[in-house]
């Protein structure tokens, strides 16, 4: 059943673990650029802070935060520590998700855009949003059940904004809620996932509701 493969991919339970593998560019040439700001400021990227927050440089957008022991996700109410793949978070301003104060907090990017999609509809303004950031963190990947899913990053660390990423979108590789965006700040990261795992890729401005319905289980 789904929720047994999720929670055996969530205790550690895979046959393979596979650590990631950066692409090293010195020497070549290639030159990584960023892509556009952070939503709500200026680009400058984000900073540790010293209570377990990120903030963006220029303090003008909400700090991410590491998500809170027993946080469920927006959309499909799974608790998302106990799931594989992408965590995203999105601030509004002058609103807030049910039941808590912001961030909305989603374990898959999919559905973080889909409720942000909804949201639009009914004139919510984000202020932040914020998605796992897969240079920087030491993922794994690991096989469950025939499928190949990704690590859960959920710190305050891990996060970044969404238009500082390349998502790799609708690769073989797939995390709590089936194929998904995984981001990575790092283009030439998401273009060496890409080359081994598939999927295509585009940036946040890319992703539009056609292509959230083409994804998920």
């Amino acid at each position: 059943m789904e929720h047994e493969r999720l929670a055996a991919a969530s205790r550690g339970e895979a046959m393979t673990s596979l650590h990631r593998r950066r692409l090293l560019l010195a020497g070549t040439g290639v030159l990584v650029g960023g892509l556009s700001g952070c939503l709500g400021g200026e680009s400058g990227g984000s900073t540790d802070d010293s209570d377990g927050t990120t903030g963006d440089s220029e303090g003008d957008a909400p700090a991410a935060i590491t998500v809170p022991e027993g946080a469920t996700c927006e959309v499909c109410g799974m608790t998302i520590r106990q799931q594989p793949g992408p965590t995203t978070e999105i601030f509004y301003a002058n609103e807030e998700p049910e039941g808590h104060e912001n961030p909305a907090r989603f374990d898959s990017t999919w559905e973080a855009y889909q409720y942000e999609f909804d949201r639009d509809d009914e004139g919510w303004e984000d202020v932040a949003f914020y998605v796992t950031d897969y240079s920087a963190v030491e993922y794994e990947l690991f096989e469950d059940g025939g499928d190949t899913l990704i690590s859960k990053h959920y710190e305050a660390s891990a996060f970044v904004p969404a238009t500082e990423v390349t998502f790799v979108v609708d690769s073989d590789v797939k995390g709590a809620m089936g194929r998904d965006l995984i981001g990575f700040s790092e283009r030439a990261d998401a273009e060496s996932f890409q080359s081994e795992f598939g999927g295509s890729l585009t940036d946040h401005e890319g992703v539009t509701p056609e292509v959230v319905a083409g994804l998920g289980m």
